[in-house]
């Protein structure tokens, strides 16, 4: 009797098994309300091979050339014209200095008081930030 309880257990598992291998393409046909998929669900793609990016294809040569010298200095000169007009419109914009707030008073800075001596460490070496908090090599 037990032979046979482990014997349908077995076909049980080995139909399950066989049956989660396929979920896939039986859900595209059942009906929605079984929990197939919806009346306006786009299809599938027919590929099944995934097509990895073409890592070591080299990419095709430019087709411009590079700027000459004379194009290089007209673009810096363009450049900088653009940028004296826009520093001229900046200070264009800013209230005139006389109608501005005047500035708060700096706070007093504490002055410092003596510095300490580097203190030595047993070995004859002296502590610096770098090697503050480390233990020194035997």
């Amino acid at each position: 009797m037990a032979l046979l309880q482990r014997t349908i257990v077995a076909v049980a598992m080995l139909a399950a098994l066989l049956a989660g291998c396929s979920a896939g393409s039986i859900g595209d046909t059942m009906p929605e309300s079984m929990g197939g998929l919806p009346a306006g669900a786009p299809a599938r793609p027919d590929v099944t091979n995934r097509h990895y990016p073409a890592v070591y294809d080299m990419p095709t040569p430019r087709s411009t050339e590079p700027m000459t010298e004379e194009e290089q200095v007209k673009l810096e000169k363009d450049l900088q014209a653009a940028r004296d007009r826009q520093s001229a419109a900046a200070k264009d914009d800013q209230p005139p200095a006389s109608a501005a707030k005047p500035a708060a008073k700096p706070a007093a800075k504490k002055k410092a008081g003596p510095q300490k001596p580097d203190a030595k460490a047993a070995d004859g070496t002296t502590s610096d930030a770098k090697t503050s908090g480390a233990k020194p090599n035997p």
